[in-house]
């Protein structure tokens, strides 16, 4: 018999795990730029679903042209290499550093330069895969090379993608993060140096290149607290006393003559000169007219604020407080000065904290709640558009007992006059009746409110259904609320559903022509 030689695959160099390793490197750090470029984008510029589908478009665009741009590069592969692995770290490393001071320094400049960062950063990326493949062609054969290099690449690009919101984000914020893996891919260089050292011509400027790129990243790395620094106090008005990024928001807590004021993602939450008008008028018109409410749920509302509203009532024996981001809760329980804003409430045994979606909470719960407060940030993007959708008051029309009134914070109807009436039209499109009224926040100016309810909303006549300490409500003042001039008077809005979102175009079409 004749012996049959079969050709086993030959296990992979050294140098070929090295590339192979540098590709789940690269891929990972590649996904990182975008993803930052993409999360500073919806903080920035709002409409996450937006900013993030135009990010990654243009991203994988840039990279396709990187990938086509490859094949005109002939000579030297791994000098090239190293040279565009220098490039990635220093310029996708420095991305989200770059892009929170030109917020802070050129807001007009901001969104030329995140889409100009995000087609360099992919054309280098995408040139970057085409080469490694070029170079371990000398000793791998094709089809062992792709679904190897693709391997790799899918893998890095799995680990950040989980890592990024759980772990890198909330526990480095994003211009450390940035600045870590662009330290990564500078690493991967140095790796390529030290491989293809006897094919480099000019080894010297190589490393002189490699040290300079290190060192300018390391240098950022050390002073990302003053870099963030430099850019938030250029941006808020007051000295900022407290800040951390989670994976839902950037929260920024400031403190200046008017005292603190709270921030989501540069929005304005609340300032404590004047955040009494707006808590008293969100909470108290729905809690005297009940009468006696036992079980009050808040959703949204970290902040503790509107709690401490509710807790003034003596009838009240169980608050749910429904939050997303717990960093929102804990901050507010377990920080001294703001624990004193809200008085505390948050540490009260009647309190019951779930850190959760409020859309899921709903969904989900047996439970039925005399008084439901909703107090979301306005729906500037399709993530918050959902919380006012005939789907989401269908669901809270079931969390609430037959007796009971649900209120809404609705966005301003002086500037966002459509909105605040598709909030309105939306609520009437569940069955629900809705009470518009409105209130004058100086930091926000006239803002709007709607009570949601079975039964017709009636507004407490006698004072004595008021709690003693307020500042700004009263069972006089109350009528006066519910009156809208002629400039904010109703006008025809279609219901926002789910499908089509139509709230968050009018809204971003309203506040823009303010902010212009």
């Amino acid at each position: 018999m004749t012996d049959i030689k079969q050709d086993h695959p030959k296990p992979p160099a050294p140098i070929e795990l090295a590339l192979l390793a540098s590709v789940f490197v690269v891929a990972a750090c590649g996904l990182l730029y975008e993803l930052a470029a993409g999360a500073i984008a919806s903080y920035v510029l709002g409409d996450s679903i937006l900013q993030f589908s135009t990010i990654i478009g243009t991203y994988l665009f840039a990279m396709g042209v990187g990938s086509w741009l490859s094949r005109y590069i002939d000579r030297q592969l791994p000098a090239q290499f190293l040279r565009i692995e220098l490039l990635v770290g220093l310029v996708g490393g420095m991305l989200p550093a770059i892009l929170f001071l030109a917020n802070a320094y050129a807001p007009q400049g901001f969104r030329p330069l995140l889409y100009g960062l995000v087609m360099l950063v992919g054309m280098l990326v995408g040139l970057e895969i085409p080469l490694v493949m070029r170079i371990l062609k000398r000793n791998t054969q094709l089809k062992d090379l792709v679904s190897q290099v693709l391997t790799f690449d899918y893998l890095g690009a799995l680990a950040v993608s989980i890592a990024f919101p759980l772990l890198l984000v909330p526990q480095l914020g994003l211009v450390r993060t940035g600045l870590v893996f662009g330290l990564l891919n500078a690493g991967v260089a140095l790796w390529a140096l030290w491989l293809f050292r006897h094919e480099l011509r000019a080894l010297t400027a190589h490393v002189i290149a490699a040290v300079l790129v290190i060192g300018v990243l390391f240098a950022a790395l050390l002073g990302a607290d003053k870099i963030t620094t430099l850019a938030e106090d250029k941006f808020y008005q007051d000295s900022i006393v407290f800040t951390a990024t989670s994976p839902y928001q950037r929260i920024v807590v400031t403190n200046g003559k008017a005292g603190h004021r709270l921030y989501l993602n540069g929005n304005l939450q609340f300032a404590q000169r004047d955040e009494y008008r707006y808590h008293e008028a969100l909470v108290h018109p729905a809690m005297a007219a009940h009468g006696a409410p036992k079980k009050v749920a808040v959703l949204g509302g970290g902040d503790g604020m509107a709690v401490r509203e509710v807790l003034k009532y003596a009838s009240v024996e169980q608050v749910t407080l429904v939050e997303l981001d717990p960093n929102m809760t804990r901050l507010f329980s377990d920080n001294a000065q703001l624990a004193g804003l809200n008085g505390g409430a948050l540490q009260s045994p009647k309190v019951k904290i779930i850190n959760t979606d409020a859309f899921n909470f709903l969904e989900t719960t047996s439970e039925v709640f005399d008084v439901i407060v909703v107090d979301f940030p306005d729906p500037s993007n399709f993530s918050l558009g959902k919380l006012y959708s005939t789907s989401f008051y269908a669901l809270l029309d079931k969390a609430l007992s037959a007796s009971g009134y649900a209120v809404i914070q609705s966005t301003s109807p002086l500037v966002a006059r459509k909105s605040f009436w598709t909030v309105v039209r939306t609520i009437e499109e569940v069955g629900l009746k809705a009470t518009p009224y409105h209130a004058h926040v100086p930091s926000f100016g006239e803002w709007g409110f709607i009570v949601a309810s079975r039964r017709p909303f009636k507004p407490a006549t006698a004072q004595a259904a008021f709690p003693k300490d307020l500042r700004f409500m009263n069972a006089q003042t109350l009528p006066l609320l519910f009156d809208f001039p002629q400039d904010m008077a109703r006008v025809n809005a279609e219901p926002n559903r789910m499908s089509n979102q139509t709230l968050v175009l009018t809204f971003e079409e309203e506040w823009g022509k303010v902010l212009q």
